[in-house]
């Protein structure tokens, strides 16, 4: 039997701050992680070996770029042993960092599956039992696996599958036009597969601007094999030749032979997989765990954070929720109300947004303003050979209120840091086009965007205003 102040089930970006928080606040804390590794998906299989290899890839890009700038490199001689050892280095020094935090903290770790037995236990899968005060479950989300494709046969991967890079497939279909699909196309395009991508819905990434989106679109258009939009896979099947894939849509065809594919259609909430209702907490039909601002679940010492509690799965909204639920633990007066969480595809070029987006304000039936600028007038970005990109923002009609932000361009996950502090501050129209902002650089499209809404634009005409 261990028994502990607070037991952190998971340690994932929002499992590891909340057990360090705890830690910090004078707390006895003990962090399960059901892997050898800390860090969680993201340290291990997501966030982090996903932009080492984009990093890869973008180094590949620039050079067969740089010909537009007078400059010839022969082609890249690709050593894909090196590639996944670059990788897995990058990954080892940070779980290897976030071991060392835990023992500087006194954090107890323990590995095993986690499962409630009461309201006040946990059984391990090797045997021992948990006993707590207070628990906060940060077990994270799943790769969503439809039982109709062929996942046993290793040709048809998921996200995971995809990170450990054995092969690099010559035709290689992605079912999912979403974040983690590009992310994923725009790494094999990079080291020499031919891409094709399949989407559901009428856009790439359903879940921003279109407007937003379409730079990207327009770019890997060129460079992708196909894009099928508004089209369904509606049949996969293993062969000795390839996976044979079934497609319903207009300008798809009706079969097609793949040397791999990648599903990326989602992730699914761990709610149901830790025996929750043992402990009587409430998990949704979907897998997701109820929570209120402290992220307190309706078992009073009971808190959920992070994937397991409600959209949007990002870290960054896991990290935060994490302090307010130790911190809520440890009688402090905190809350999660967060403005805006903002979104970063990491693709070529990057698609960022934060706040509102328009969809959203037209649907809610807001009078908004709206401020576009195209890259392809901005002297940085035209500098560094590209002038595809966009920066957009929406202001509310009548304060002047900033509201959303969206930008499509190199960088972009950068630069929207920007938007979501203005957002968070309630920045209106005059207080980004009077902020100073260095030239030339790609942050100063925001305060362009801004000029254009306002209409005080100089560097492009201003729109014209409705008489």
């Amino acid at each position: 039997m261990i028994k502990t102040q607070i037991v952190v089930i998971g340690s994932g970006p929002g499992g590891y701050t909340a057990a360090f928080r705890a830690a910090d606040l004078g707390k006895q804390v003990v962090l399960i992680e059901r892997y050898e590794n800390l860090g969680g998906v993201c340290l291990n299989v997501g966030c982090i070996p996903s932009k080492a290899l984009l990093h890869t890839a973008q180094i590949i890009n620039e050079a067969k770029d740089a010909v537009h700038l007078g400059v010839n490199f022969a082609e890249p001689n690709i050593d894909i042993k090196g590639v996944r050892g670059s990788k897995k280095n990058i990954v080892n020094k940070l779980t290897a960092g976030i071991k060392a935090l835990a023992k500087a903290r006194k954090v107890s770790t323990v590995v095993g599956y986690a499962k409630f037995i009461s309201a006040n236990q946990i059984a391990l899968d090797s045997g021992e039992t948990v006993e707590f005060e207070h628990c906060i479950i940060a077990a994270g989300s799943r790769v969503s696996k439809p039982p109709a494709f062929p996942f046993d046969d290793e040709r048809v991967m998921d996200s995971t599958d995809a990170l450990e890079l054995k092969t690099i497939p010559r035709r290689l279909l992605i079912v999912g036009g979403g974040i983690i699909g590009l992310e994923m196309a725009t790494v094999y395009a990079a080291l020499g597969s031919e891409i094709t991508v399949v989407e559901l819905a009428d856009q790439l990434i359903s879940v921003a601007d279109k407007d937003i989106v379409n730079p990207l679109f327009k770019r890997i258009k060129k460079q992708y094999k196909n894009i099928y939009l508004n089209t369904k896979v509606s049949k996969m099947d293993a062969t000795k030749t390839g996976i044979k894939v079934d497609f319903k849509g207009k300008n798809a065809p009706a079969t097609d032979t793949f040397d791999k594919v990648l599903i990326s259609i989602g992730r699914s909430p761990n709610g149901k997989l830790i025996d929750a209702d043992k402990a009587g907490v409430i998990v949704n039909e979907h897998g997701f765990i109820p929570v209120d601002k402290q992220m307190r679940t309706n078992v009073d010492h009971i808190f959920a954070i992070g994937d397991i509690t409600q959209q949007p799965m990002l870290a960054h909204k896991a990290v935060h929720e994490a302090k307010v639920a130790a911190e809520v633990i440890c009688g402090y007066k905190s809350g999660f109300d967060a403005l805006t969480i903002p979104s970063v595809a990491y693709t070529d070029p990057e698609v960022a947004w934060s706040g509102k987006t328009e969809k959203q304000l037209k649907t809610a039936g807001t009078d908004y303003k709206k401020g576009v600028f195209p890259w392809a007038a901005s002297g940085r970005s035209l500098s560094i050979g590209r002038n595809e990109g966009l920066s957009k923002a929406l202001f509310d009609a009548k304060t002047g209120r900033i509201l959303g932000m969206g930008i499509c361009g190199t960088n972009a996950g950068e630069l929207i840091a920007e938007a979501t502090l203005a957002i968070e501050m309630g920045c209106d129209m005059r207080d980004i086009a009077l902020t100073i902002h260095p030239h030339p650089t790609l942050s100063e499209t925001t305060a362009f965007a801004t000029e254009m809404a306002e209409g005080t634009i100089t560097d492009l005409l201003p729109p014209r205003k409705n008489k």
